[in-house]
This record gives structure tokens, sequence and C-alpha cells, in this order.
């Protein structure tokens, strides 16, 4: 193959990223826009990089040792980073890349002003922009300056941001490559940013140019504070025009220094309205030829845009796709279900095919649909109180759309605004019998399920999968259950409000349950510490597990048999294979089914298992829960009293008896849905792992977690025919990767508007962080900022601070003296789970993991709904 280490701007396009690097693609692809003027230049080529890395003496060793270092050791990686730059500085370029260079300056002017900037292989892509990571240098004039500032850019490939950078998103050094970009220079008017999409809400419809006086230069590195538009169906609807005190000019010489603007021109518009308006126009048409919004850089000259590079805009969250032109509003499920971390293709297909309503993906997370009930007032009033009552923040946001003109259509009560959301369902008898027979119809039908499903293989075993789904759907709709659920929180609603009124007691009903029967995930919790309990009494035992949670990866399937060959390992081994027998389809994250389970990966387990036995004696767990029963029966005793002494007092206190026997009986049962439908989803993830062992075995899979990343139709497909796309899994892995990056809102609407709504409160002392009140009581004591359960490391008295609690957090629970988390409501499971056990608990509080800092002592208001982090 002839190397070629220049190539014409007009002769690349976004094709040829591994030659010309993300940047001179793009702006070889703008170069064909009609309308779209690109300053003149060329690209020298990732031929020539690759040729002056192998010259570069010791290279490969260094790279070596950059691979290994941890991206937290900053000082190493500035090191030896620093070592790589001056090695590839130093290194002479080869005459024949050289000569290449400076031929192509001479149709454009050997002693003409060019501007010198990196394209790496990993730049302006679709999921990661890495903007700013390598240099850029203006207004370079003569060959050898260009030659030097070429090597310059070789070598920024190596900066210290940018090696870190790829190290945090596991993006191999070597993989990447460097071209340059070199074109005439332009001395501009104005520059500035145009951005098709709103930066901060996301909104598609709104395109934001920020403009200052001279280079652009002066507004990428803050040094002055750009006039700022905003352009909506080609109309300003909001600027700010800035001070502009300073610019930045080319210097005739070379390079550019810093001028100080005239002050009477200082707050003058860079732009004016109307040629605002034309750049956005063309900002539109490149953003159709790149199809996705763009971060556009422009420079204006003699009342003409020339356009200096263009990249995708990688932190907007996607919309769901749909086949018409209407506006859209859609909730988050995530935040919901306490799990806002992106899923697989196949978790979230099989969520969406078991759940009881439409969903729609973006981003590997699911969101429901909810216009055409925000469209009818009686369907919106009854939306947004249930809403409200779970998470404030989702009525707030919604309730913030509801403001945007027109955005929700209204439609009469009696329009399709589909049935009443939060409509009580008949109400049902005080009887605990009613949750013991659900309970049983619950198990009957999963073991029906195990039993039926060991004979299907193949295409058969996805029809037989398909009809467990409705039946799967059957048992949630079961309108006993949906009875008996309601009766639980519309109690604790009660109480909680007419405690309030009568007595001035505030989430009264967070004692009054505590320990209330038939919460399987309460009891999970405390069946870990049975297990403890056994382990406790063997040092042998206690040791073994000491040294497994240090090992990176364990043979899980031999883990078990290992511990059982040591003194008293029998009954530790007896011990857990038992809890994971009621508990091992659990693990975080659980509603993607895709998602190692306790029972695949038991080891999880033993951080948690070893905080128990350290932290507590033996009998805890029975002693837990009668504590906790005694102190609901006491606050019973008390309320009633109280309640007694009042005006219609012996009324007051009757009602609220029969309210308490009422939440007592049904809110434990809040939780078993959930553990039915993980329950089943473990019986079909076996099902499909083991289809996927067979797709291994005939060559048609890698791996069979490749399964993961196909939807459950398209692994359906893959059965039938016996293949599969690998490009497309590929695809797929390289997507998931990238969502994590991205923050799921709790409401999102078509135009790409990220809403994350307010608490709108002043009643917290200043510097708080403001939450939702979910579990009374006020606890102060050392923060732990856990984002992963098995790294959980925890002693008496320490709060657990963590995005989000789904039911497997709960083990943790037992050992903690109170609960912060970002995501999460009233009747989410980590709320239900913190009363239960008595834990003061504050949900809700926005970036909790990042403003609070592991160690730091803070005070959690589990009553009044805020953190304050103490000094």
């Amino acid at each position: 193959m002839i190397e070629q280490y220049v190539l014409g701007l007009q002769d690349v396009d976004e094709m040829q990223v591994t030659v010309v690097g993300g940047k001179a693609a793009h702006l070889g692809g703008l170069s064909r826009i009609e309308g779209i003027r690109v300053p003149g230049g060329f690209c020298v080529t990732t031929d020539a990089f690759r040729r002056i890395m192998a010259e570069a003496p010791s290279i490969d060793d260094r790279l070596d040792q950059l691979s290994r270092l941890n991206p937290d050791d900053r000082e190493a990686i500035r090191t030896l980073s620093a070592q790589i730059r001056r090695t590839i500085e130093g290194t002479a370029i080869p005459g024949d890349v050289a000569a290449a260079i400076i031929r192509a300056l001479t149709p454009l002017g050997e002693q003409a002003a060019y501007a010198v900037r990196s394209s790496a292989t990993a730049e302006d892509l679709p999921t990661a922009s890495f903007a700013g990571q390598q240099d850029t240098y203006l207004n370079v004039v003569g060959p050898t300056a260009i030659l030097q500032h070429v090597s310059r850019c070789w070598a920024s490939l190596f900066t210290e941001r940018a090696v870190t950078y790829r190290q945090r998103n596991g993006i191999d050094h070597r993989t990447v490559q460097m071209a340059v970009v070199v074109q005439r220079m332009v001395f501009p008017h104005a520059a500035g940013i145009l951005f098709t999409a709103d930066p901060v809400t996301g909104n598609r419809k709104v395109a934001t140019v920020d403009a200052g006086f001279g280079l652009g230069e002066a507004l990428v590195s803050g040094l002055v504070n750009p006039d700022v538009f905003k352009v909506r169906h080609g109309e300003i609807v909001a600027k700010a025009i800035a001070a502009k005190h300073r610019a930045v000019h080319a210097l005739p010489t070379g390079g550019t220094q810093e001028v100080a603007i005239d002050s009477q021109r200082q707050e003058q518009p860079a732009l004016t309205d109307a040629q605002v308006v034309r750049l956005v126009q063309l900002g539109r048409r490149i953003e159709a030829h790149f199809g996705r919004p763009q971060d556009i850089e422009w420079c204006l000259v003699d009342d003409g845009f020339q356009i200096v590079q263009s990249r995708p805009i990688t932190t907007l969250f996607p919309v769901p796709e749909t086949d018409d032109q209407e506006n859209h509003v859609y909730v988050s499920v995530g935040h919901g279900q306490m799990m806002t971390d992106p899923m697989k293709p196949l978790g979230f297909s099989m969520w969406q095919l078991t759940a009881m309503v439409p969903m729609h993906e973006a981003g590997g997370r699911l969101f429901v649909d909810v216009t055409r009930r925000l469209a009818s007032p009686a369907s919106r009033a009854a939306l947004l109180d249930i809403m409200g009552k779970g998470d404030p923040l989702v009525r707030d946001a919604l309730e913030t759309v509801l403001d945007h003109d027109d955005f929700v259509p209204s439609l009469p009560d009696a329009g399709p605004g589909g049935p009443p959301v939060g409509r009580a369902p008949a109400p049902i008898e005080t009887d605990p019998a009613i949750v013991t027979e659900l309970i049983e119809r619950s198990q009957a039908s999963i073991a029906a399920l195990e039993r039926d499903i060991r004979t299907k293989s193949g295409p058969a075993l996805f029809d037989f999968l398909l009809e467990a789904f409705q039946e799967h759907k059957r048992v949630l709709s079961d309108p006993l259950s949906m009875q008996a659920i309601m009766a639980g929180m519309e109690a604790t609603w009660w109480l909680n409000d007419k405690l309030q009124e009568w007595l001035g007691e505030k989430n009264a009903a967070d004692t009054l349950t505590l320990s209330a029967p038939d919460n399987v995930t309460s009891e999970m919790g405390l069946a870990l510490l049975d297990v403890a309990d056994v382990i406790r009494a063997q040092p042998e035992v206690v040791a073994f597990l000491q040294g497994v949670q240090y090992v990176e990866y364990v043979e899980e399937k031999g883990f078990l048999d290992e511990l059982a060959k040591l003194t008293g390992g029998a009954e530790a081994r007896d011990a857990i294979e038992a809890y994971l027998d009621r508990y091992g389809m659990r693990c975080v994250g659980e509603i993607d089914i895709t998602r190692p389970r306790w029972g695949e990966r038991p080891t999880t387990l033993v951080p948690v298992i070893l905080d128990n036995v350290r932290n507590f004696e033996p009998g805890a767990a029975e002693r837990r829960f009668e504590q906790g029963r005694q102190k609901a029966q006491k606050k019973e005793q008390d309320v009633l009293a109280r309640l007694r002494a009042l005006p219609d007092g012996d009324q007051k206190a009757d009602e609220t008896k029969r309210m308490i026997d009422r939440v007592r009986t049904f809110i434990g049962y809040r939780e078993y849905p959930k553990y039915g439908i993980i329950r089943r989803y473990f019986v079909y993830k076996q099902a499909l792992l083991e289809e996927a062992e067979r797709l291994v075995q005939a060559g048609v899979l890698p791996e069979k977690e490749d399964i993961f990343y196909l939807t459950f139709q398209e692994l359906h497909a893959a059965v039938r025919s016996n293949n599969v796309d690998d490009h497309l899994i590929q695809q797929r892995k390289d997507a998931f990767q990238s969502y994590h990056a991205l923050t799921p809102p709790r409401v999102l609407t078509s135009d790409g508007e990220a809403v994350t709504g307010a608490y709108r409160r002043d009643d917290v002392p200043a510097g708080a962080l403001i939450g939702l009140a979910v579990s009374a009581g006020t606890i102060e004591g050392r923060a732990r900022v856990i984002l992963d359960m098995a790294e959980a490391d925890l002693e008496a008295g320490d709060i657990l601070v963590t995005t989000f609690t789904d039911p497997s957090w709960s083990p943790l629970f037992v050992g903690i003296a109170g609960l912060v988390t970002e995501v999460g409501g009233l009747m989410t499971h980590g709320a239900v789970i913190a009363r239960e056990y008595g834990l003061p608990a504050v949900v809700g509080v926005e970036r909790a993991t990042r403003l609070i800092r592991d160690g730091q002592r803070i005070r959690v208001h589990g009553t009044e709904g805020y953190v304050e982090i103490l000094p």
C-alpha cells in the first residue's frame, strides 16, 4: 500500500476518519455542503503520524508503561506523557513527509498565515467529541514554523488531559492516531460558537449562538463573556449582550495577542439580529447533512460566514423515535424503578414486553409517553397527583412543560385522554388472608413457569416465552393485587395527613409501619444477618471470605465448593445457598435481565456478610424485627391516647386504629410483586442463556453474553436463522458504553428538552441539600458514598449516600444509620425499606454523590427532607 502523507480537504469526507481524523473528516464533509464556506487547506494524514511514531526512539516502551498507569495517578501520567511529547517533538520529520507538506502549501501560499490544528481519529465522533483534548495553533507563518507546529500537534495526542480522558474512557492509546489540519487563516470581525440544539436544556428546536469580537479563541479560552442569542423557528427568542472588554487578534509576524476593545464598542453586539438568524440557517443545513445536532465554530469575514469546525454535541440525551411529528412528553421509567443506569438491548426489550404500559427506549433507558394524559384536565390532575406523591421533581417538571405555550394540546375530558391515572381500585377488607392468598397465587404461577420451560428450546422456547409474558402481565394486573397495594399506600397517606392535621405529627406512618409483616425485601436484609450468625463462629471461614473480597476475579461456581472444604465451611455454604435459593435472583439494577444475579455471582454478597459479622451480635435479625414491632406498637398506643383527648376523640381514634391495622396488613405486600417479577426474570434468563450456549457451540456467537446486545425479537430471529450480525453487536456494545456518560432526565420532551424539576422550597437552612422526606428522624454520622454494593465497607452509624437503591441494596440497610439517594420517591423501594428499618432517609437529592464527599460528616433530616454537610 502506497502511503499518502497529505490530502486536500476537498478530497476527504466523513468516511475517512481513520486517515484524516475526526476534525478533518468533518471539515471535508462541510466543504461539500452547498452554501457553506470552509477556509482552504489540507490534512497531514495518519500515515505521517505512524511514520513519525515508528522513528521516535523508545516510544513503544513508554506507551506500554502508560497503559499500565491508574487514571487517578496524575503525577505519573503528567511525567510520562511529558516525556512522550518531548520525544515526538524532538524527532525530525522525515524528508519525504516534510516535502509533501511544503508542496501542499505552494498553491495556497507558502508565506500566508495558517491555522495548524490536531485531528485525532478518536475526535469529533458521534459518541465522544474529545473537545479540547488536543492542540490548535493560530496564525502560523512560513514552512519552517508550520512543520514545527505539525510536530506539536502530533505530540499533543499525549497531553495529560488527553491521556487521562482516554484512560477513563477505556480507549487504548495505540488505537488513536493523529492527523493534522493546515488551513488558511481567516481574520474575522467576529467569531464564536453555534449550537444547533440548546446545550443546557437539550431542546433541539432552540439554537444558541455565542459571539465575540476578533478570533474565537477569546471565547474558547474564557477571556471574555460572549453575547448569547437563542433562536427558535427562525426568530430570536432571547439575547444577552455582554460587555466585551478584550479580544484576540492575529499579529502580522505570526501568533496572536490580546487587545483591549474601544469602550464605545464593548457593549455593541458582535452580530446583528439578521446575521444571527442567517448563521442559524447555515447551522441547520450543516445539522441536516450530518444527521444530528452540531457544535459549530464560525467566523464572520466581510459579512460572510466561514465555518472552521463542526462536531456532534455528544452530551445531549437522545429522544425516543416516533412515526409522527406531534409533540410528546415522556416520563423516565428508571426514576420510578430505581435504576437510572443504561440497560442493554435484551434488558430493555424484555421490560417492554412484560410492562403494563407501552415504553419507549432512548439512550438505553425507558420512558412512558404521558402526553395524552396531560392533555385532558381530569386525567392531567390525576397524573400530577400520583406523580407528585411519588416524586415531587417529576410533578414540577411536568408542570414546567405544561407552562410552555401550546406544547401539550388541550383535549376535553371526554376525549382520548386514556384512563384516569391513580384512581383507587374498589376498597377491600382489612384481612391478612388476602395477602397470603396473593403470595400463594404468585408462587404457584412461578412454579408452573419453572416446570413448563424446562422442555422448551429453539424457536419453541420463544413461542413459549411470549405466552409466559402474557401470564406475567396477568399476575401483575390482578385486581386483588392492585387493591392490596393501593390499600397500603392510601392508608399511609391517610395516616400522615390526618395525624399531622390532628396532632401536628409529621410522617407518623413511618414509625407505625416498622416491622410490618410480609415485606419480602426487608426480610431479605434480615436473613443475611442470620447467614452472618452461622459464619461468625467460624474463624477459618471468616478469613477465607476476607481473602475473597480482595480478589478481583473469583471462579464463582467454585467459590462455594472451596468454602465447604474449610472447618465450619459446609454449614456456611449451606446457609449462603439457602439464602440464594430464596433471593439469588436479585441484584443491583435488577430490572435489566442482563445484569449478573447474586445466584450467578455470590461473591457480591461477601462484603455485606463480613460487615454484618463485624458490626452485629448473634441474633440481631430477630432483635431488630422485634424492636421495630414494639416501637410501632408503642407509637400506636401514644397516638390513640392523644387522639382520645381531642374533641370527637373517640371517633378520631377509632378511624386511626382502623387505618393502622390496614397499613400494617397491606404495606409489606407492596414489595412482593417486584420480587415476583425478578423471580420470573431469572427463569427467563437461564433459559435464554442455555439457548445462547447452543449458538456458541454452533459457531454463531463468540460469547453467550453477546445475546445481551440483541433485543428479544432479534434474538428470536437469530435462533430461527442460526445467524447473527457481528457488526450490529459491536455497534450496540459501543453505544451502550457511550450511554453511561449520559444522565437521564426525569421528564423528556420530543423537542429533546430535558426537564429536571425543582423543589421550590424556602424552609431549609442555607447551603443544605434539598430532597424528599421519606423516612422520619434526624441522624448525624459519617457519609459513605458507595456506587457499587460490592464495594461496601460500612461501620455502625454510617450514612449510605448513593445514586439509587433498588431492593438488592436492602441487606446494607440493616447496618447503616441513615440514607441519602439522588433518585427516589415516597413509595419507591429504598424509601419503603428505610421506613421499615426506621432509618432517617432523604431521597431525590440532586447530585448528592458529587456534592457529598466520602467520609464527610452529614446530618440527615428525614422528617423535613434535607441534608446538611457539617464542618
